[in-house]
């Protein structure tokens, strides 16, 4: 596919949480179709990483650190990221964790903070970087990663569902707002993706995890890049305030159990019936 489709070439895009797992695959998704990439993690090191990778492809990779529970540094950062790369064109905000409890254990402080980490910097930087680009008159789009806990409900997850769900609901009303400025909002919601923080497993406890989801496999963080390449892309020109599910068909058909339906044949999965 000719990088030209994508409209990205040498235009400016921020990775929010991009020194490993989805925001990695995020940034080299956008190096190969020439994509200058700002990289932003809690630790520079990793940001570094990745920025020399992105600069294998040709575009230019810059690294950043900052903390996005601190408001003021994480404003603060992407002004001068706004600047140093001559104008944002796009965002994405991979940033994302959960806290577990009942809900009739679950503190204050574990819901402020499941919102300050999910919704909260996210709003922030939205604002920032949206605004930068309505002032300049340029338009743009920007990508958040919620959780299909956004769209249904998980029990011991509510105060991180509810901030999904938030951040499902603001993209919306920035649509609504932005729209008209030529900035698009949207979001996208994963299912059970294998991270750094949660590898993949053995062939057996990974079908055993699975046997709900019609793919009968796990998400990669390539599947969540690819996603979001094509929501800061002109092949999305037109789509605005949605969120996209990458889950494996999960929450179409939500708790089924085809683990009866379904059998393991070498390296595939095929139905019962015999048919692929």
């Amino acid at each position: 596919m000719s990088n030209s489709l994508f409209g990205l070439e040498g235009k400016n895009v921020i990775v929010l949480g991009g020194g490993q797992g989805m925001g990695e695959s995020t940034a080299m998704y956008l190096a190969r179709v020439g994509c200058n990439v700002a990289v932003i993690d809690l630790e520079l090191s990793r940001a570094e990483r990745v920025a020399a990778e992105v600069a294998k492809h040709g575009p230019r990779g810059s690294a950043y650190s900052v903390d996005v529970m601190n408001d003021k540094a994480l404003q603060d950062t992407l002004v001068k990221i706004d600047k140093d790369m001559g104008g944002a064109d796009g965002m994405a905000c991979i940033i994302g964790m959960a806290g577990w409890a009942p809900l009739l254990e679950m503190t204050p402080d574990l819901w402020d903070l499941d919102h300050r980490r999910n919704l909260r910097y996210f709003f922030l930087a939205a604002q920032s970087v949206a605004g930068a680009m309505i002032r300049r008159g340029k338009p743009g789009s920007i990508v958040g990663v919620t959780s299909i806990d956004g769209i249904r409900s998980a029990p011991y997850h509510a105060s991180y569902g509810a901030a999904k769900a938030g951040l499902i609901n603001l993209v919306r009303s920035m649509s609504a707002e932005w729209s008209g400025a030529g900035v698009r909002a949207n979001t996208i919601a994963p299912g059970n993706i294998i991270t750094p923080r949660i590898p993949e497993a053995s062939p057996e406890e990974e079908f055993a995890r699975m046997k709900m989801v019609p793919m009968q496999r796990r998400g990669t963080t390539d599947d969540i890049a690819k996603a979001i390449l094509f929501l800061l892309s002109d092949l999305a020109i037109y789509v605005t305030g949605q969120t996209l599910a990458v889950d494996g068909g999960y929450t179409t058909v939500g708790p089924t159990d085809y683990g009866a339906r379904f059998k393991k044949i070498g390296g595939g999965t095929i139905g019962l019936s015999g048919q692929s």
